[in-house]
Formats: structure tokens, C-alpha cells, sequence
């Protein structure tokens, strides 16, 4: 047993769609959450910034004493270098591979499409991910930079007309390649669910990637003896309002935040190392 809190952490709030599934799925274990909503989105940034803030996020979680780390961002999944995640003391988690494993699983014809911000698709980490498991799979990549703003600013209702209207605009042609799976490859898009299901139509099947990252975690987790057999709690931690925190929390959690949220600067994290 193994008191230690799980570190998550994301560009953002659309990180909280994996806090959410990993408070159904390992309901004992402590959580602590980094949101860098000062510097959010990261997707639109280069390779070389990614990684930085990428670094400064771990090293802050590093300093509150987790005992595994989540990179609940498709961003960061796709861009940290794995030298660095297997120099890291504690184990570290990105999205891409258990959601593209959950895609393979899921899909009948080999038609995959993954939808995610501009640096995950200019990346093709998850169609490296998917080839890898399933060469002959064929996959069509379409970057929904406005998604995650949209998310930001609450507009994630199903009926939404502004959502809806951009999520026809990505995904005419991924719907149109005839796709039968899509990966959602932002923890962000699962929020969006209703309005990109509305958009895909009901015989494709979307992979929420805040969903199978959890279960990865689970599976990390009782793999190396590190689960926890009671606690529960949670702390929230991001460099920008708290109060845009709480709002989110409540549409993101199904039981709000249930945690104390702090405001951390953005230079407290700037100076850690990057």
C-alpha cells in the first residue's frame, strides 16, 4: 500500500476529464492536479517551449510527493521525450499509447481519425501509436485548435452553436474519409463529446483519452504494488483564476472538486526547471 497522491497534470482544465475517471475507477486514491491555465494552450506553441513547461509541471508535482505521474495532455504526450520520462523517479504516464490501444480495440474496419491540437498532430504520435499495433490500419489526423478555448469558456453543451459550427468545419473530412473510429486526443474533447458526436454521427465510436489514461493508471499502478486501500481526496493547484477552476469543476466533476484549489504564479513554476 502506497499513500503517496497520483500527480496529474495538463495545459489546462481539460486535464479533469482524466482527475474525473480516475476518481471512478481508483475511488481510494489521492489525487493532486496542476492546471497551468496562465499559460494555456500549449498546442499552438513549438516543440522546444512544450517541453519546457512540460518540465516545470513535473518538477512542481515531483515536489509535492506523488508517487506516479499523468500527463493528461494530449500536447505533452506527444512532444515530452521519452529519455526524459525514464529518468523521471517516479513512473510517468502519457495519453497516447493506452488511447491508441483502446482505438485499435475499438474499431472494425482499421479507419481511425484522431482529432487533437496543432503540435499532437504535427507529432503523428498517435498515428505512429495506432501503425504500431495495427500496420495496415489506415488514419486520417485533423487539428481542432479552437476546441480547447471553447472548452475554457464553458461552451461544451451539445446544442452549442458556436461549438457546433466549428466541429462541423474540423470534421466534414474526417467524417468524410468514413472513419469508424475517432480519437477525442486532448483531454479537453471529451467534454465535447455531445457536439462532436453530433458532428461524426452515431455509428462512430469516440475514444475519450482522459478515460483510458486512467485505466493505464490503474494497471501501473496494481502492477507495481503502488495502489492505496483507503484516502480518496484531491488538491488542485493552477496559475490562473481559481474562480474559471471552480466553474469548470462543476461541469468536469461530477462531484465539483471536492479539494482545496490553490493559486500558484506563474513565475513560481517559470523558475523551476525547465
Amino acid at each position: 500500500m502506497d499513500k503517496r497522491p497520483i500527480g496529474v497534470f495538463d495545459s489546462g482544465l481539460g486535464g479533469l476529464t482524466a482527475v474525473r475517471e480516475l476518481r471512478r475507477i481508483l475511488p481510494g486514491e489521492d489525487i493532486v492536479y496542476f492546471g497551468d491555465t496562465g499559460r494555456v494552450p500549449y498546442g499552438t506553441r513549438g516543440s522546444a517551449i512544450i517541453r519546457q513547461y512540460a518540465r516545470q509541471d513535473i518538477a512542481f508535482l515531483l515536489g509535492q510527493g506523488v508517487k506516479l505521474i499523468l500527463a493528461a495532455c494530449g500536447t505533452v504526450s506527444s512532444t515530452y521525450p521519452p529519455e526524459d520520462a525514464a529518468g523521471l523517479p517516479v513512473p510517468y504516464l502519457g495519453v497516447v499509447e493506452p488511447t491508441a490501444r483502446a482505438a485499435a480495440a475499438a474499431s472494425r474496419s482499421g479507419r481511425v481519425g484522431v482529432i487533437g491540437t496543432a503540435a499532437t498532430v504535427r507529432s503523428g504520435s498517435y498515428e505512429r501509436a495506432l501503425h504500431g499495433l495495427w500496420p495496415e490500419a489506415q488514419t486520417i489526423a485533423r487539428a481542432c485548435p479552437l476546441f480547447v478555448p471553447l472548452v475554457e469558456n464553458g461552451r461544451i453543451a451539445p446544442d452549442d452553436p458556436v461549438s457546433a459550427l466549428v466541429a462541423e468545419e474540423y470534421l466534414e473530412p474526417v467524417r468524410g474519409a468514413g472513419v469508424d473510429t475517432l480519437i477525442l486526443g486532448c483531454t479537453h474533447y471529451p467534454l465535447l463529446a455531445g457536439v462532436i458526436g453530433r458532428a461524426m454521427g452515431p455509428e462512430v465510436a469516440l475514444i475519450d483519452s482522459g478515460r483510458e489514461a486512467a485505466l493505464a493508471v490503474q494497471r501501473r499502478l496494481a502492477a507495481d504494488g503502488l495502489l492505496n486501500g483507503g484516502g480518496g481526496g484531491a488538491r488542485y493547484y493552477v496559475t490562473d483564476s481559481t474562480d474559471q477552476f471552480a466553474a469548470m469543476a462543476a461541469l468536469c466533476l461530477d462531484e465539483g472538486a471536492h479539494g482545496p484549489v490553490e493559486h500558484v504564479p506563474i513565475e513560481q513554476i517559470a523558475a523551476l526547471p525547465g
